[in-house]
């Protein structure tokens, strides 16, 4: 039983370290941060409302559309970093298998970009 907690020491130390280091860096930001905001910190930036408004107002549908095509295109870059390491190992069908979807997500892109969903007026 020794050895086998011994062998968790290392994540345990891990979780620590992460811990501390979130700590010490919010404590960082509440000691550090400035707090004169000025009239173009509080303006609108990229979302297009005002920034200290009512959470409850209606907004438009495209910031929910750049959202999910934002995750569409996340989720295949988190897809593709395993299958790039293990390249040699997923053999002939996972290649194929990738290659599909690539493609089927390169259609989609086309699909989205044609239809206009990734301009902003």
């Amino acid at each position: 039983m020794d050895e086998l907690l011994r062998e968790y020491l290392p994540i345990l130390i891990l979780l620590g370290m992460a811990t501390g280091l979130g700590i010490l860096l919010i404590l960082a930001a509440v000691v550090l941060a400035v707090r004169n905001p000025d009239p173009e910190k509080v303006s609108a930036y990229e979302c297009g409302f005002a920034a200290f408004d009512d959470a409850r107002m209606k907004f438009d549908v495209r910031f929910y559309l750049v959202a999910i095509l934002f995750i569409i295109f996340d989720l295949e870059i988190a897809f593709l970093f395993p299958w790039a390491v293990a390249f040699q190992n997923v053999g002939i069908l996972g290649f194929w298998s990738m290659i599909l979807f690539l493609f089927v997500l390169t259609v989609g892109f086309a699909y989205e970009w044609k239809k206009g969903a990734l301009e902003w007026q």
